[in-house]
Formats: structure tokens, C-alpha cells, sequence
């Protein structure tokens, strides 16, 4: 495993914290990154949709548990021992298959009491606009949660609802719908897209904007890794991510 343990300056920490997210080169190497996406090759995509791979997958658990990312989310959340919610691999591909993620804030997917949720976006292939990389509104995490909608634009953006369980502190169970945030009335004009180079990473809030458009490249696979910490102490009150990881 390549680590240097690296550290924020705090010219990095205060751009984290006034824009919402920060790009960071290098997380994995070469190497580490090629030795998961071939894995991933041979693995069937059913797979994937477990949230919770990085607890019994020594591949997931590897990328998840990087010390160099790990390392920075410390920093960041300024806990000496973050945890894991979730980890998911995503692989875009150009033309129709290749669609995006709308525009949305996590904590609408996962709220938290108290909201200290943030992700590592780590690019596994080269990604930017064009291959529909992640985009990010600077500064939107300043302003509470926006109002959304299920999303329309279905030429770029995945459509979908889903039931999920959830529960409090006390024991208290409830369903809520959940479905594919948008946004509304979000100003185009304010959204920034990311060049993210194979092995570096994105750090951004629970409450940054972000999403992607639809892969219209020609032959370029955009490949991501993201994984959903939260400082310890933190509730995630979706119960089907409640068993919360410890990153070491």
C-alpha cells in the first residue's frame, strides 16, 4: 500500500470549508487503482449494489481504508476515528448506458444527527466533463437544504424511488421514499465541472451540490470510488446503514 500520510495546509482546509470541496492528487497510485478496476472486471455487477462491500471485501475494504484518504478525513472532520457508512463503485460508460447522477446534497439521502457526513470521490479513470465527471456548485453547502424534486432530466440523469426504512435514537421505526434528488431552480451558471485525474480524489461536505451529467465521450469510461464517512458519535437514521465501519 502506497501512503505518505499526507497533510492539509491550511490554505487547503479553508478552501474545503468556504467552497465545500477540495481536489486532492495522488490518493492511490497507478498501480492500486488498476489492480481494483481489473478486479472489479471479473466480478459480477450485482455486486455493486451492496452499500456495505468495504466490510467483507478486501478489495473495497483496501480503497475504503486508504490511509492517505483516511488520513485527510481525519483532518478534515478533525476525528481521530472516523467512520465508514457506505462505499460504491460507479462506472459510466459513453452513450445511452453512460447516464448521470442529478445534481443533489447527500444528507438528503443521508441524514445524521448531528450532520457531520461528508464523501471521498476518488477518480479511477481520468474524469471531466466531457465523460460525465463529478460537478459541484462552490459555496452551496452555506446555505441549508435546498428543496428538491425527482429528477426529469432523464436524457443526463437516472430516475428512480425507492422505500427505505429508517430509525431514531430511541428505537423509533418509520418508511420513508426516497428518489433520484434534484434540485430545483438550481442555477446552471454556478455549476463547476471537475478535471479529476486517475488516483486523486475529491473531498466534499454532506451539504455541497454535486452530481454528473451523461458520458458523451468517445471511448472513455469514467470510473469513481465514493465512500461516505461520518464522525463517530454521528446517528445515520437510514436503518439500512446504520452499522457504521470503523477505518482501521
Amino acid at each position: 500500500m502506497q501512503s505518505t500520510s499526507p497533510q492539509l495546509t491550511p490554505g487547503q482546509l479553508e478552501q474545503y470549508h468556504r467552497d465545500g470541496y477540495l481536489v486532492v492528487p495522488n490518493l492511490l497510485s497507478e498501480e492500486e487503482v488498476d489492480t481494483f478496476v481489473n478486479y472489479e472486471a471479473t466480478q459480477d455487477k450485482k455486486f455493486r449494489e451492496s452499500l456495505h462491500n468495504h466490510v467483507d471485501n478486501p478489495q473495497w475494504a483496501y480503497v475504503a481504508k486508504h490511509p492517505n484518504m483516511v488520513s485527510l478525513i481525519r483532518q478534515i472532520l478533525q476525528s481521530t476515528n472516523p467512520m465508514i457508512v457506505q462505499t460504491m463503485y460507479m462506472e459510466k460508460w459513453p452513450a445511452e448506458a453512460g447516464k448521470g447522477t442529478a445534481l443533489h446534497q447527500d444528507t438528503h439521502y443521508l441524514p445524521n444527527e448531528p450532520n457531520t457526513l461528508m464523501a471521498c470521490w476518488i477518480a479511477m479513470s481520468d474524469t471531466d466533463g466531457e465523460n460525465g465527471g463529478l460537478c459541484v456548485v462552490p459555496g452551496s453547502q452555506s446555505h441549508g437544504l435546498y428543496k428538491t424534486h425527482k429528477s426529469t432530466n432523464v436524457k443526463d440523469h437516472q430516475s428512480w424511488e425507492a422505500e427505505v426504512g429508517m430509525r431514531d435514537r430511541s428505537g423509533k421505526e418509520w418508511k420513508e421514499t426516497i428518489y433520484s434528488f434534484e434540485i430545483e431552480g438550481l442555477d446552471r451558471d454556478k455549476i463547476v465541472n471537475l478535471e479529476v485525474p486517475k488516483g486523486s480524489g475529491v473531498f466534499f461536505t454532506g451539504m455541497t451540490i454535486h452530481g454528473s451529467y451523461a458520458n458523451r465521450s468517445v471511448g472513455r469510461v469514467r470510473r469513481a470510488f465514493a465512500t461516505h464517512f461520518v464522525k463517530e458519535g454521528t446517528w445515520v437514521l437510514r436503518s439500512d446503514v446504520q452499522t457504521l465501519a470503523p477505518v482501521e
